[in-house]
């Protein structure tokens, strides 16, 4: 191919709570996936790399005959998604004969979230001496890599609430991230449940590069499939549902609260700050009652219990 350039990249950079968003819009448009690079800052106080909160997502587009109409249509996209949350105008940057994919992974940095979790890229290796609990995540799938506060919160809320040994269901498993994180901190058996067969497949990759097939079951599948006993688990000592306000407020409605045993606890997630209080009503009208409130910017985890 005679071009002067291989590649098109064409990037954003974004808050995280809306980096998956505009990934999935981006990806509509292309094949080689979608990069979603969590921009960081060095701290000489702890001497790491810490999540300054921006997030950098971008797509490549072939120097080929479909390139013009491609990123025509991605363009469009993004402006109409500009018009309904405020984002900064796209790069493009021109790259000769090289691997795009090896380009972003030089820049991805670890992702530290609470006290005890560290969220690697697949190709990145821990220190020897990395107290944290190490999540390997393929941050190349758009389905959930920490850097949304709603994973870091429902993080947060695993190294708070959850006990050795017990069992966890992830309604929405989306990159496994959650599941995988909970079994690393000691779960016993964690069941992984999504209706997107791309989340089921991102989150088999993700335990595979984390070791814990064996204990993780994954499943195509919704809240019915639970509920009707499809799968290992009807009820689990810990819940997770990191999804948004109005699927939760609709899911409590169809059983959800069946799914957490009598002294169990429940996280959900991907929460407005002001949803918080109709899916707190939902809440209360299926028996639970409010733990705590954890937030990060506009989004809000709840964690509940039976009341």
């Amino acid at each position: 191919m005679d071009n002067i350039y291989r590649w098109l990249e064409i990037s954003i950079t974004c808050s995280g709570e809306l980096a998956e968003a505009l990934a999935e819009t981006m990806s509509r448009y292309v094949k080689n996936g979608v990069a979603i690079e969590s921009l960081t800052t060095f701290d000489t106080a702890d001497y790491e790399f810490k999540a300054t909160g921006d997030v950098k997502v971008s797509v490549y587009l072939e120097n080929d005959s479909s390139l013009d109409l491609t990123r025509q249509k991605i363009e469009e996209a993004v402006w109409h998604f500009s018009q309904i949350v405020s984002i900064p105008e796209p790069q493009f940057r021109e790259i000769s004969d090289e691997d795009w994919m090896a380009s972003w992974k030089r820049h991805y940095q670890p992702v530290y979230i609470g006290k005890k979790f560290l969220v690697l890229p697949a190709w990145i290796d821990a220190k020897p001496d990395e107290k944290r609990t190490v999540i390997r995540i393929d941050p190349a799938m758009a389905f959930g890599t920490g850097t949304h506060p709603s994973t870091q919160l429902c993080l947060l809320a695993i190294e708070d609430y959850l006990e050795q040994g017990v069992d966890v269901i992830d309604l929405g498993c989306g990159s496994g991230i959650l599941a995988i994180a909970a079994l690393k901190h000691g779960a016993e058996y964690a069941l992984a449940v999504d209706t997107d067969q791309n989340a089921v497949d991102a989150t088999r990759t993700n335990s595979s590069l984390n070791n814990i097939e064996s204990n993780l079951g994954i499943y195509k599948g919704s809240l019915d499939d639970i509920l009707h006993g499809d799968y290992p688990l009807t009820q689990a000592s810990f819940v997770l549902a990191n999804i948004l306000a109005p699927v939760i407020i609709k899911l409590f409605k169809e059983g959800l609260a069946k799914t957490l045993k009598p002294d169990g606890i429940m996280v959900l997630a991907g929460i407005l700050e002001n949803q918080a209080e109709q899916v707190i009503t939902a809440i209360k009208t299926s028996g639970l009652r409010l733990l705590q409130q954890y937030q990060i910017d506009d989004w809000v985890a709840l964690v509940v219990t039976h009341d």
